[in-house]
């Protein structure tokens, strides 16, 4: 793969030389459109991207300008976004379901003057506010449906702006190939930006040296190959995505898949059978609890055989893990586990195939890790951030440990600063904030890279993560405890969306619990426990009991000075519209701590329930109130 980058070292080029290797004979992309899954051929990216790019030329797109883009995951947006860097121009990605004040400070923020906008809703949400962003010059929209009365000037189609790109093709027809020869490995590629767990998101400037020497290090110790297949449903403005779906699929040539619908990717995934994924946690999370619904719902034979598998599937991790010689009986008992349990499990989520399976954005839970490899998906967890790409550490084939990170990958040093900060220095690194030179100086010191991390190293060179520096907490009897771990612990529960730990500078860790609307509604159902809302639902004393007993579990295998003393349900679920989480499900802590505080006092001041009388906004813009009672359940 170095090899390639030596000559082909921006995504332009390399989408040029693919289309050149690969031709109209294999598949660089499908989308499913109307139940049918459409396919382009490397030639034919190749060509939408010539066009597009020209048309946006041919409105007057210089090198250096700014194109936001937003929507779903779809080829236009992967064209999109190679055509702007084909021009010069740098792209940047929204999250299709930001918010009005969100996607207006990241257009402003970034000096955009081109959004390409998927269809009616995200173009309206620009339009609400156009007069407070001057610079977008134009908006160009790839799904036509429910346009037809809009009769603004600026606003486009993206095929109308591919055939400006064919005009100024048979006047000019070498520009395009002019302009992608144009194109640095040191040019700025993308801005990224950031979750904002603690305010704003801020844009992390990435060059395509930044992005192609990652995935080319990756490669070394995660190999991807040209046959490989990938489905693409998390956010492109996901540092992740960008690298599965950009660096990697253009320098490997692996076929990159978009699901019909946000609805249908886990029958989409089936569909496909990918043999390559990466997500992070929350995935994993949810396909853990959908099994556990499953299994609950199952017959009693299914029940036994699932119960009995399962303890096989962890006693032969575990071996592994441990680089223990593996006994011929539980070698049998695993592959007659596999046959009669995992194998049909793993279908049914669309496993089968999975050659190489990565998590990473946030820790996830040693439990749910244990999980899968018990079922025989070669999970790995990886760790980085956006400012280095994506990528900094992951488990290397046969050398897993749960509750570490894996090593570096090659061309990435790893220290730890005397406060046990986890410092990194490659050529991943990302250049700064764009137009935040304050918070660079912050993040960037001589060349190494600030994680806000605390971490340690094991023995035998695994990186251990404890949590964001600022989020380790201790009690008032100096124990020192990481929330998240805690947290990802309960979380393996399938009845826990979401829960958020507290205890800093306290007497004793509590917790706010949100619960699994859906699954704990079934087991309400089962039991004919009538409900009306989530807010009823999740103040029934059975539902208390429940989490209660979910709580023990989890408190069963922590130290004594760490386990939960109290929790408290939630009358809501955590909500990114709500700033409570971001858009990668991140808990923003402080904001959490300041919304919920009347709640947190409660919980410490020894009351039994806490009154609650709060507005709750909806999707749609609706709001209601809501007055009820927290039950704080001691343990």
């Amino acid at each position: 793969m170095k090899e390639i980058l030596k000559t082909h070292d921006t995504f332009p080029k390399l989408l040029a030389r693919n289309a050149e290797v690969f031709g109209d004979r294999k598949v660089a992309m499908r989308e499913k459109e109307f139940g049918i899954w459409q396919e382009f051929s490397w030639k034919e990216y190749h060509d939408h991207v010539k066009y597009f790019s020209l048309g946006m030329v041919s409105l007057g797109l210089q090198a250096g300008d700014k194109v936001a883009i937003i929507g779903d995951n779809r080829p236009e947006w992967v064209w999109g976004e190679v055509a702007a860097q084909a021009a010069g121009a740098v792209p940047l990605g929204l999250y299709q379901d930001s918010t009005l004040k969100e996607v207006s400070y990241i257009i402003d923020h970034s000096d955009a003057s081109f959004v390409l906008a998927e269809d009616q809703e995200q173009v309206d949400k620009i339009l609400d506010m156009k007069e407070q962003l001057p610079k977008v010059r134009y908006i160009i929209y790839s799904d036509p449906r429910g346009m037809r009365g809009y009769k603004q000037p600026f606003l486009l189609d993206f095929k109308e702006v591919e055939n400006f790109g064919r005009e100024l093709e048979q006047r000019d027809p070498g520009l395009f190939a002019k302009n992608v020869a144009t194109t640095k490995y040191e040019d700025l590629a993308f801005i990224c930006y950031t979750s904002g767990t603690t305010g704003f998101p801020k844009g992390a400037m990435l060059s395509f040296r930044n992005f192609l020497s990652m995935a080319a290090n990756l490669m070394e110790v995660d190999n991807k190959f040209e046959k490989d297949e990938f489905v693409s449903f998390l956010p492109l403005a996901w540092i992740g995505e960008q690298m599965m779906c950009l660096s990697s699929a253009l320098l490997t040539g692996f076929t990159v898949n978009f699901p019909e619908k946000p609805e249908t990717v886990q029958e989409n995934i089936r569909e496909i059978g990918p043999t390559i994924m990466f997500s992070p946690p929350r995935i994993w999370e949810n396909m853990t609890s959908t099994v556990q619904v499953k299994v609950m719902d199952a017959s009693a034979l299914k029940r036994r055989m699932y119960n009995w598998a399962l303890p096989v599937g962890y006693a032969y991790a575990d071996a592994v893990f441990r680089k223990e010689a593996i006994s011929a009986s539980l070698r049998f008992r695993h592959r007659l586990a596999y046959v009669l349990v995992f194998r049909a499990l793993k279908d049914r989520l669309g496993l089968l195939r999975i050659r190489s399976a990565s998590t990473g954005g946030a820790a996830l839970g040693p439990d749910v890790f244990k999980f899968f490899n018990a079922m025989g998906v070669n999970l790995k967890q990886i760790y980085g951030q956006t400012e280095i790409s994506g990528i900094s550490c992951i488990h290397r084939e046969g050398d897993i440990n749960f509750d570490s990170v894996g090593k570096p990958i090659p061309g990435t040093e790893i220290r730890l600063s005397d406060s046990g900060e986890i410092l990194s220095r490659s050529p991943s690194v990302f250049i700064g904030y764009y137009k935040n030179p304050e918070e660079t100086e912050k993040t960037l010191s001589d060349g190494w890279l600030h994680s806000g991390d605390a971490g340690y190293f094991t023995g035998d060179d695994h990186l251990i993560v404890i949590d964001r520096v600022k989020d380790v907490m201790h009690l008032n009897d100096a124990t020192r405890f990481s929330p998240q771990f805690i947290e990802n612990k309960l979380k393996f529960s399938p009845y826990i969306k979401e829960c958020v730990c507290l205890g800093n500078q306290r007497d004793f860790i509590a917790a706010m619990i949100c619960i699994d609307y859906p699954n704990v509604g079934k087991w309400a159902e089962s039991r004919r426990l009538s409900y009306t809302t989530y807010t009823d639902l999740a103040a029934k004393p059975e539902v208390l009991e429940l989490l209660a007993k979910e709580v023990e579990k989890v408190n069963a295998t922590l130290p004594e000075n760490t386990r939960v003393r109290k929790f408290v349900p939630l009358y809501k679920e955590l909500d990114a519209d709500d700033d409570e989480l971001t858009r990668t499900r991140k808990v923003r802590r402080a904001f959490v701590g300041e919304r919920y505080k009347h709640v947190i006092e409660g919980i410490y001041a020894g009351e039994e329930a806490i009154p609650i009388d709060a507005t709750i906004k909806y999707q749609d813009g609706k709001t209601s109130r809501i007055k009820t009672t927290l039950a704080v359940r001691n343990l």
